[in-house]
This record gives structure tokens, C-alpha cells and sequence, in this order.
């Protein structure tokens, strides 16, 4: 609970975890719908021999989407796998400077994939691409994805520069 003390950083910090934790928040609501869609598509299967038409390319789509936005909050709360076998006898300032470049570089792999992401997402759209079941227009899930793919890139940057002024 916050009863207005709490310090710039934290506040600071909220700014960028907050959207991060709502996206997050709709992945995982869109992987529940996923979820009890494949449950009633296995149920009709069985019992009635009527699937839900296209459920795999849904469960396709809908995954995709509920990854990239679970990106960022794994990255804004340092919840990603790390590998510091090389670095556990370092002090922890070269800890800290090794963590934000690495952070630095997510950054920046973020970006990209998200420029390029919406650069295929353009050229998706214009040339009609749909599913092979349903024809949903496959940009659809492309769109879903770009938040999360921008977001992570925002909350690699602000982890890095967590980092390099050694508060967190």
C-alpha cells in the first residue's frame, strides 16, 4: 500500500512498471480465453465430433499475442534467465555495468524487432495475407504483438539505466 511516502525512484520506477503489469495483465487474460476455448474445442471433439473450427490457428495467434505481452514484465522486475557462472566473483558494480549492457542490448533487439515487426505488419496487410481456416487477416496478430515487443524495449532501457545508477 502507498500512503504517499514513497521515494522518487519508486515513483519513478511505477511509471514504466504499471503499463507493463496491465499488459501483462491482458496476456494472461487473452491465455485463460485460449485456454477454455481449446478446452470446450477438445470437449466437443470427444464427445460431439464437432471441434471449434480453426482452434489451432486461434491458439496460434492468441499465444503469440500473450508472449510479447508478458515480455516487458519479466524484464522491468529482472525475471529473465541470467547467466552469471563468468561474473559471480566480480564486485557487484561490474555485476551492475555487465547486467546494463546486457540490458542495453535487449534494449536495442527490442527496438528492432519492433520496427520490424510493424514494417511486416504493413506489408502483411496490403498483401492480404489470412488464415488458411478461418481468413483472418493475419496482421490482426501482428498488431496484438507490437505493444509488448515496444514496451519490453522501454523496460530493457529503464532496467539498463536501473542499473548503471546502481539502484536496483
Amino acid at each position: 500500500m502507498n500512503d504517499g511516502t514513497a521515494s522518487a525512484p519508486s515513483r519513478r520506477r511505477r511509471i514504466v512498471e504499471a503499463p507493463c503489469e496491465w499488459l501483462a495483465f491482458a496476456g494472461g487474460a487473452l491465455l485463460v480465453g485460449i485456454a477454455l476455448m481449446s478446452a470446450v474445442s477438445i470437449v466437443g471433439r470427444a464427445a460431439f465430433s464437432t471441434p471449434i473450427q480453426g482452434d489451432y490457428e486461434l491458439v496460434q495467434m492468441g499465444v503469440a499475442i500473450f508472449v510479447a505481452c508478458s515480455l516487458p514484465l519479466a524484464q522491468v522486475r529482472y525475471a529473465n534467465i541470467i547467466v552469471d557462472f563468468f561474473t559471480t566473483g566480480a564486485s557487484p558494480r561490474t555485476q551492475g555495468t555487465l547486467d546494463a549492457i546486457g540490458a542495453l542490448i535487449v534494449a536495442l533487439v527490442m527496438a528492432v524487432l519492433t520496427w520490424r515487426t510493424a514494417v511486416g505488419t504493413v506489408s502483411i496487410w496490403q498483401a492480404g495475407q489470412t488464415s488458411t481456416i478461418l481468413g483472418v487477416p493475419t496482421w490482426i496478430t501482428y498488431v496484438g504483438m507490437l505493444p509488448g515487443l515496444a514496451l519490453s524495449a522501454v523496460a530493457a532501457a529503464w532496467c539498463a539505466v536501473e542499473k548503471l545508477r546502481g539502484t536496483r
